[in-house]
C-alpha cells in the first residue's frame, strides 16, 4: 500500500509511518521544513514539502500522487482559533478535494470524541475547536470517498498497549497515541471498513480484533 499522510511529523502520524514501513508499505507526507524531509528519508519516508494552509489543492495533488490512501492526522494544537480553523477544518476539505484530484479514494481522518472534555468548561477556544472538527467530519462524510472516521479519546506519549476498546460510540477516555497509530493503521489494510464513524480508547481488545469486529457484514 501507498500512503499520503498529512500531518506525519505529529505525534501519531510519525508513528503510524513508521508502523507503515515496518509492514513494508511506502509512505509519503506533508512536511514543511528541509529537516523534517532529511529526518523521515532516515526511516524510509518520502517527505514533500508544502504548507498545508497556503498550498492549493491541486498542487497537494500533485504532492500526494499516485497513492492508495490519504491520512489526515494534522492539527493545530492549540494556536488559536484562525489556525484551527485553517488546519482541522479548510485543511481537510483541501485534502478531501486535492484526493479527488489526485483519484485517491481512500480517506482516514483522526478526529476527535463531540463529548471530550466538556466537564472542564475549557472556553470558547475549545468550543470552536470541537465546532471546526465536527464540520470536517461532516465535509469527510458527504465527500463521497471510502473514508473512515477516527475519534480518539485523549492522547497519551505513553507505550502502547496494544489492546483497545473500538467502536461506533465508545466512552471517552485516554489513549498512547502508539494504540492510535497501530489501529489506523490496521483500519487502512482493512477494506471491509468504509464510510465508518469509529471511537477508540483504552479497552482490552488486541487491536487487530478489535478492527475486524467491526468490519461490515453484508
Amino acid at each position: 500500500m501507498n500512503t499520503f499522510i498529512i500531518g506525519i511529523t505529529g505525534g501519531v502520524g510519525s508513528l503510524l509511518a513508521r508502523e507503515l514501513i515496518e509492514r513494508g508499505d511506502d509512505v509519503s507526507g506533508l512536511v514543511r521544513t528541509a529537516e523534517q524531509r532529511q529526518a523521515l528519508a532516515e526511516i524510509g519516508v518520502d517527505g514533500k514539502s508544502g504548507d498545508l494552509t497556503s498550498i492549493a489543492a491541486d498542487e497537494l495533488a500533485e504532492l500526494i500522487g499516485p497513492a492508495d490512501a490519504l491520512v489526515f492526522t494534522a492539527g493545530a494544537g492549540g494556536a488559536g482559533k484562525e489556525a484551527t480553523t485553517a488546519i482541522d477544518g479548510d485543511g481537510v476539505v483541501k485534502a478531501i478535494e486535492a484526493a479527488r484530484l489526485a483519484g485517491v479514494t481512500r480517506f482516514a481522518l483522526v478526529s476527535v470524541f463531540p463529548e471530550a472534555w466538556r466537564e472542564r468548561n475549557l472556553g470558547q477556544g475549545f468550543d470552536h475547536y470541537i465546532a471546526v472538527k465536527k464540520s470536517a467530519d461532516i465535509a469527510l462524510s458527504r465527500s463521497g470517498l471510502d473514508w473512515v472516521i477516527l475519534r480518539p479519546a485523549a492522547l497519551l506519549n505513553a507505550p502502547g498497549q496494544g489492546t483497545v476498546a473500538l467502536g461506533p460510540a465508545e466512552t471517552h477516555g485516554e489513549i498512547p497515541r502508539a494504540d492510535v497509530a497501530l489501529t489506523l493503521a490496521e483500519l487502512l489494510h482493512e477494506p471491509g471498513i468504509t464510510r465508518q464513524i469509529l471511537e477508540l480508547t483504552a479497552g482490552d481488545t488486541p487491536i487487530p480484533d478489535a478492527v475486524h469486529a467491526n468490519v461490515r457484514t453484508r
